[in-house]
């Protein structure tokens, strides 16, 4: 886990209530680890011979890229929090690598890079799972 997630979670000057801290790092960490692998699978689709075979694989990293950037930044503020909202964008977020991951799974075999991405997006969706359960 990030020394620096889990830190500025630590140095908020109010009470961040019921939300454990452990769960809510590494949903983060996994969110924005998530956003940079799947940017960096589809600059990879777009050097690859085949790159027409991969277009929705590369909309689908796009897609989630932005998805889990942004429930990475509304999952680091925490002034005005509306459970709602992080509801929402932890069930969308949780939606988008699991498209994602289907989708990179299917060239996993033979695109390395696809591997690896799958794994991010899987790992994220658990991340979102776990965070939305400790919400209740």
């Amino acid at each position: 886990m990030s020394h620096h997630v889990k830190a500025m979670l630590e140095t908020y000057p109010k009470d961040l209530g019921d939300i454990d801290q452990q769960v809510l790092a590494a949903c983060i960490e996994a969110c924005f680890e998530c956003a940079q692998t799947c940017t960096a699978c589809a600059d990879a689709c777009l050097s690859e011979e085949m790159v027409a075979e991969l277009a929705k694989c590369i909309r689908t990293n796009l897609d989630c890229a932005d998805v889990c950037e942004t429930t990475g930044r509304v999952l680091s503020r925490h002034t005005g929090y509306d459970a709602n909202v992080t509801r929402a964008l932890l069930e969308a977020c949780q939606v988008a690598c699991k498209a994602c991951a289907d989708e990179c799974e299917q060239h996993a075999q033979m695109h390395e890079h696809c591997r690896v991405c799958a794994e991010a997006c899987r790992r994220c969706e658990r991340a979102c799972a776990n965070l939305l359960a400790a919400l209740g």
